[in-house]
């Protein structure tokens, strides 16, 4: 057990290792990436490294200090997310952390908050954040995780050491995914596939609902063309329905429309996503405009972190698909 034992992240892991080593941890940290690539997972590990028992600059992942913080139950590190039933985190949390941090640590030694997604800070926790960043208790370590730092003050994200978490290689996912959750290698490699890179995201896939799913969005998308914004308004209002399904199609999307840009300038490539679905995509490469296909992709990400950061669904959608339609 310890920083080895985590999937990829070669270069993150090893920043944190080398200011492990040099006994220089900064006082606030920004962790970015795509969900599900191992950034919460690297800022837990962090939170037992440094106050693992039994190992120096890594952590067991037995004793005491590990299992409690494992279980969300150490006295010195917090994980801040929005309340049950809530959409932000709000200033009245920031300050509670705040507070919290300006007592002695139980254990000697740091106190460490994790912010897990800062993106979900409204504009006053943020600002209420800034405060403490600026003049941090002595002792503490905040941890900020989003998918981009887009999301946060310009002002925050300049006080933090921002560290970059990568897209895993495709492998990577597949051995995981059979070696710790004894998936078979050809369910496997779809969901790897699909999950473009994350974890989390392959395994929030079921495959034969998603299969369904993609059949169906995929001939929305085909269907949805020539300046069609009535279609582009009823897609947008199905999709919006249900946003964990929402978040689902702006992901698959974003792979589809990858496909379809490489499929145009290969049409033998072996590095499809979708590559169950060559026909469909070669029959909608055919008649596709590059410059479209490459916004629709460019476009997806912002689609969904908008939606994350809850503004309204529909709009956010039928803004995509219409510019889907309008041939961006």
């Amino acid at each position: 057990m310890g920083f080895a034992d985590i999937v990829g992240q070669d270069k993150p892991l090893a920043a944190l290792r080398a200011a492990f080593a040099n006994g220089r941890l900064h006082h606030a940290y920004l962790f970015f990436g795509p969900e599900g690539v191992g950034k919460h997972t690297a800022a837990v590990a962090f939170a037992k490294a440094i106050h693992c028992s039994e190992l120096s600059n890594n952590f067991c992942g037995g004793c005491t200090n590990c299992k409690r913080i494992a279980d969300s139950n150490h006295p010195d590190v917090r994980v801040i997310e929005p309340l049950s039933g809530k959409k932000e985190i709000s200033i009245a949390q920031i300050r509670e952390l705040e507070r919290e941090l300006n007592y002695r640590s139980f254990t000697g030694k740091r106190k460490v908050a994790i912010i897990d997604p800062a993106t979900l800070m409204n504009l006053s926790s943020q600002n209420a954040l800034l405060k403490t960043l600026e003049e941090p208790p002595a002792d503490c370590l905040i941890i900020l995780i989003a998918p981009n730092s887009g999301g946060l003050l310009p002002t925050l994200r300049s006080r933090c050491l921002r560290l970059a978490f990568a897209p895993l290689a495709r492998q990577e996912v597949v051995a995981y995914l059979v070696t710790c959750h004894g998936m078979n290698s050809t369910d496997a490699e779809f969901v790897a596939a699909l999950g473009m890179g994350s974890i989390g995201a392959a395994l929030s896939l079921e495959k034969d609902d998603l299969s369904e799913k993609r059949r169906i969005w995929s001939g929305m998308l085909s269907s949805l063309k020539g300046r069609d914004y009535h279609g582009a308004m009823i897609a947008a209002e199905a999709l919006a329905s249900n946003r964990d399904d929402a978040l689902k199609f702006l992901k698959w999307a974003q792979s589809w429309y990858r496909d379809l840009l490489i499929h145009a300038i290969d049409n033998h490539s072996d590095d499809l996503i979708n590559l169950d679905m060559r026909d469909q995509i070669a029959q909608q490469s055919a008649g596709d405009n590059v410059d479209r296909n490459l916004w629709a992709f460019s476009q997806c990400a912002g689609a969904a972190a908008r939606i994350q950061r809850n503004l309204n669904r529909r709009m956010v959608l039928e803004k995509f698909l219409f510019g889907v339609v309008g041939g961006r």
